[in-house]
C-alpha cells in the first residue's frame, strides 16, 4: 500500500510504503524494537515467526527502501472480531510524523474484510506517546477509547510495570469515515 506523501510533511521527499511484513523484515523489526528503549524486546526468533505466521494482521513501513517501523498484531481466537495490537514501533529518525498511526490505519483497512470491529492493545503507564497515538486513532475514527487494568505489576516477574488494556470500538476504515 503506497501512502500519500502529504500525510508526512516533514519527510515528504522520501518514498514511503506501508505493506505486509516479509520474513526478511524480522531482523529489522527486532532491531527497531531493541533501539526503542520503550518496548519489551521479544527474541529475534519471535519477530521472524511473526512475519511468517501473522503477516495478515501486521504491517511494515519502508522509507526509501529501509524498514522504518512496524505494527504486529493478531486476531484473538475466541474473539475473531478483535484485533490485538502487540507492538507498534517507529525507528527514532522517523518518529513524530504520524507514521505509527498511519500504519495502524493501513492495518485496519486491510483487516476490515476479516470482520474486525474492535482494536485492543496494552500500554504501560510510563508510555504516554503510545496512549496519544491510540487516542489519535480513536479520534480519527470517531470511536470510543476505554482503558482498564489488564495485568497488575505483581502478575509479572522481574519488576515489570502494570499493563492497561486500551480498547477502540467500533473501529472504522478511512473509506467508512468519508
Amino acid at each position: 500500500m503506497q501512502i500519500p506523501i502529504s500525510k508526512f510533511d516533514a519527510i515528504s521527499e522520501q518514498t514511503i510504503q506501508i505493506r505486509e511484513p516479509e520474513l526478511a523484515d524480522g531482523a529489522h523489526m527486532w532491531q527497531i524494537a531493541e533501539n526503542s528503549r520503550v518496548l519489551d524486546t521479544n527474541s529475534s526468533y519471535a519477530y521472524l515467526l511473526w512475519c511468517r505466521d501473522f503477516p495478515d494482521t501486521s504491517m511494515v513501513a519502508e522509507i526509501d527502501g529501509e524498514v522504518a517501523g512496524f505494527v504486529i498484531g493478531y486476531t484473538r481466537p475466541a474473539w475473531p472480531n478483535i484485533l490485538f495490537v502487540w507492538q507498534v514501533a517507529v525507528d527514532r529518525p522517523h518518529r513524530g510524523h504520524g507514521l505509527g498511526v498511519n500504519m495502524l490505519d493501513a492495518l485496519l483497512e486491510r483487516t476490515a474484510a476479516q470482520g474486525i470491529t474492535q482494536l485492543e492493545t496494552t500500554i504501560a503507564p510510563d508510555n504516554p506517546a503510545s496512549v496519544a497515538m491510540f487516542a489519535a486513532l480513536a479520534r480519527r475514527g470517531g470511536a470510543a477509547l476505554t482503558r482498564t487494568t489488564l495485568f497488575s505489576a505483581d502478575q509479572f516477574p522481574g519488576g515489570h510495570q502494570p499493563e492497561d488494556l486500551y480498547r477502540i470500538a467500533p473501529v472504522t476504515t478511512q473509506e467508512e469515515r468519508r
